[in-house]
């Protein structure tokens, strides 16, 4: 299983715009699941990102909201 990072905006009939992107983690087996999960769900996903295990650490470290979802 891997951890990867969603960028989204909550609504899916909102433009993109940088200042309003979320982040969630979910641990999956690849991208695919992670995006087949999320949808059903009304996220405009901008970016499905897959984090090295040197990058989840920085992000457990440097993210007070860091939380994995399972998929």
């Amino acid at each position: 299983m891997a951890v990867f990072k969603v960028f989204f905006q909550e609504a899916l009939d909102s433009r993109i715009i940088r200042e309003d992107t979320l982040t969630r983690y979910y641990e999956a087996e690849s991208e695919t699941e992670v995006r087949s999960i999320l949808s059903d769900s009304s996220y405009n996903i901008e970016f499905v990102q897959e984090l090295s295990p040197s990058h989840l650490e920085y992000e457990k470290e440097h993210n007070e909201d860091f939380k994995v979802e399972n998929a």
